[in-house]
């Protein structure tokens, strides 16, 4: 096994991350600011619902959530029972009739490919095209594409590795008791792997479509653990899944949308035994969706390139407990991200 999988950092990368994290932000508040002047609206219609400001800009559900939660994340607007408010920063700096008006100074994004196609995702709801290429599909379409897939994956892979130690020493008492792991949209395994190596009692299996799955048994094969975790070729949204004691979602419900969430949380119900444990491991945002805020402005990324967004606890929570699922509390890890656990009853 590689020695590597059980070493633990000794920092957090988290300020180096927030680079790549905050990439998309800085647009959508462009595509507001400048394209839409909202703040200058929300100035002139104080306590409006999100109803009536999808309505009035003919925004579809997703995004308007993830603009919203990045606007009180960056203290630009309060909201009180659905109602949403202007704060005194955005008034005196992002509003058109302030003296201090910044929208000059964001005129130079304004033209730029993200910045544009965000004005789109706000009022389709669908994603953009990868990293605003005029060429080529969304991040689903995308990974379908070998050499895509490979370096993608290698993206993601590079950051797993510290990522997934921090969850297996996390998880370490819950998983004292269980033996079958099934990692589903897995990507490289590098999750499935840390866990394993902590917990050397647990097997595991990983679910990736194709071409993933090759990269993820050429990674399991460099960690030596293919006698440990083996790879299941399939689409997770057409096919059963076997059953195990520890289901993992690590960086997969974020990047889809409430109904596709809920299949794939239905899905897992099905696959846990009694007393199996559901993981979901990723980037949080705050029940109140006040921040934190380099989860509010990685959220802008999902939101652009994928049907996802950063959720908060309380919303997996209901769609869990529907499912007769008991929740356990949100738990950090490393880097702005975390975990909440749920055990089948």
């Amino acid at each position: 096994m590689n020695p590597a999988l059980t070493l633990q950092p000794s920092t957090d990368p988290a300020q180096l991350l927030r680079y790549r994290d905050r990439q998309y932000a800085a647009e959508l508040l462009t595509a507001a600011i400048v394209h839409l002047d909202l703040f200058t609206w929300l100035k002139n219609n104080p306590n409006v619902s999100t109803e009536e400001l999808r309505g009035h800009f003919d925004f579809s559900e997703r995004p308007t959530d993830v603009l919203l939660t990045l606007a009180r994340a960056n203290g630009l607007i309060k909201t009180t029972d659905n109602q949403h408010s202007i704060t005194p920063l955005a008034e005196e700096f992002l509003s058109s009739d302030s003296p201090w008006n910044l929208k000059p100074y964001y005129s130079p994004v304004q033209d730029s490919q993200i910045t544009r196609d965000f004005l789109t995702v706000l009022r389709t709801g669908k994603p953009a095209n990868w990293q605003a290429q005029e060429e080529g599909g969304d991040w689903h379409t995308s990974m379908l594409d070998q050499d895509f897939a490979r370096d993608f994956t290698q993206i993601m892979n590079c950051r797993g590795l510290a990522f997934g130690q921090k969850l297996a020493q996390a998880l370490d008492p819950q998983l004292k008791d269980k033996s079958q792991l099934l990692d589903i949209g897995g990507g490289s395994g590098i999750y499935a792997s840390t866990l394993i190596a902590a917990h050397p009692h647990l097997n595991g299996m990983v679910m990736e479509q194709t071409p993933v799955d090759a990269i993820a048994r050429e990674e399991i094969a460099n960690h030596g653990l293919t006698e440990k975790l083996e790879v299941i070729t399939a689409d997770m949204f057409e096919v059963d899944w076997p059953e195990c004691d520890i289901l993992l979602f690590s960086n997969v419900l974020h990047d889809w949308d409430i109904p596709e969430v809920r299949t794939l949380c239905q899905k897992a119900s099905t696959a846990l035994s009694k007393d199996g444990l559901l993981v979901v491991h990723e980037a949080f945002i705050n029940d109140d969706k006040t921040g934190p805020l380099p989860v509010a402005e990685y959220s802008a990324l999902l939101m652009n390139i994928t049907q996802g967004k950063c959720y908060a606890p309380s919303e997996y929570r209901t769609i869990l407990e529907e499912l007769n699922f008991k929740v356990g509390p949100y738990q950090d890890t490393i880097a702005d991200r975390g975990f909440i656990t749920a055990t089948k009853q």
